[in-house]
């Protein structure tokens, strides 16, 4: 997910005493040693879009003693992305993300596209500006049959991967992503995809077996990469978020994970006793989970946070109230 950074920036307490607060206008910020972009933004009630629209910036990058503008000049205007009416979801979105974009509230999107839940998917068109129209909410059915059964939609349930729903429905990835517009090989449990083909038999998975070779090879690739920096939507060694630690870690020992967090907390199964190579979730700017890191047994866990990939107690003053709780991905 590329904006998990309020997640993680939240979540490990940091407070940021660098500036005053709300900048006044055509105030300068001039960049200190560990500033970033979305650092600034928050202490000064932006986004990070604003920042780079008003400094003509291209990236992510800053550097030290580098002037900023942290208000709107003259000729531009403070509102986000104003003018759009409808906004298609990336990887990595959160509809809280998306409503500070668009200096809306979360319940706001939530009432205009008729959601129930916070879970969005990449390709989705959402309505960021309007009045909310009343519509019932969509019925997904499903056919369940032992034998074969023409099928237009099926509904994706945990353990799924395109590669397996493409084999039931003798079909292809290429023409499943094709039908339902996917940029990506990422789905989510409980979305509704386009197939075609027919179906032999009703696709039931089943959870891989835990075995201690497979825990053993994701808690050494987790190690590995003891001390990697944190960056925002980062999902390689040069620089993790905490879900792109996550994906990246279970994708080296062969299983595959969504992107985001609650995404995450979504696609994985919960666990009666916590064991070791179980993910942990902890709750920390909005309800629900936020952070997620791989348990390694007495009471420790590994996660990227936003002082980079490290080993933390669960039992640290800040985390253990914000447990939320464990799930398997294997």
């Amino acid at each position: 997910m590329k904006k998990q950074l309020t997640t993680s920036a939240i979540a490990a307490g940091i407070l940021f005493s660098t500036f005053s607060g709300q900048a006044s206008a055509s105030e300068i910020y001039k960049v200190k040693s560990g500033d970033s972009l979305w650092k600034i933004s928050k202490n000064y009630n932006l986004t990070i879009s604003q920042l780079k629209q008003w400094n003509s910036l291209s990236g992510d990058t800053i550097y030290v003693n580098q002037s900023l503008k942290v208000s709107a000049p003259e000729s531009t205007t403070s509102t986000v992305k104003a003018s759009s009416a409808t906004y298609t979801v990336k990887s990595g979105d959160t509809l809280w993300e998306i409503s500070r974009d668009y200096n809306t509230t979360v319940s706001k999107l939530k009432s205009l596209n008729g959601l129930s839940g916070d879970t969005i998917y990449v390709g989705q068109v959402l309505k960021v500006e309007g009045t909310a129209s009343v519509a019932s909410a969509p019925t997904v059915t499903s056919t369940s049959t032992s034998t074969s059964t023409s099928t237009s939609t099926y509904t994706v349930k945990s353990g799924d991967t395109l590669s397996e729903i493409a084999v039931d429905f003798k079909t292809t990835v290429s023409a499943i992503k094709s039908l339902n517009n996917l940029s990506s090989d990422t789905i989510y449990v409980g979305q509704t995809l386009k197939v075609s083909g027919t179906a032999s038999y009703t696709p039931v998975r089943t959870a891989t077996v835990q075995t201690s070779s497979t825990v053993d090879a994701l808690i050494a690739e987790a190690k590995k990469h003891l001390g990697s920096p944190y960056l925002w939507g980062g999902n390689t060694p040069a620089g993790f978020d905490c879900s792109g630690y996550l994906k990246y870690v279970f994708a080296k020992v062969g299983v595959t994970i969504p992107r985001t967090v609650a995404t995450i907390w979504d696609a994985t199964k919960p666990v009666s006793s916590l064991k070791v190579g179980d993910l942990v979730f902890y709750t920390t700017y909005k309800a629900g989970p936020s952070h997620a890191g791989i348990y390694l047994g007495n009471n420790k866990f590994i996660h990227a946070s936003s002082s980079g990939v490290m080993i933390t107690d669960m039992s640290n003053s800040y985390w253990k109230p914000r447990y939320l709780g464990a799930r398997t991905a294997l």
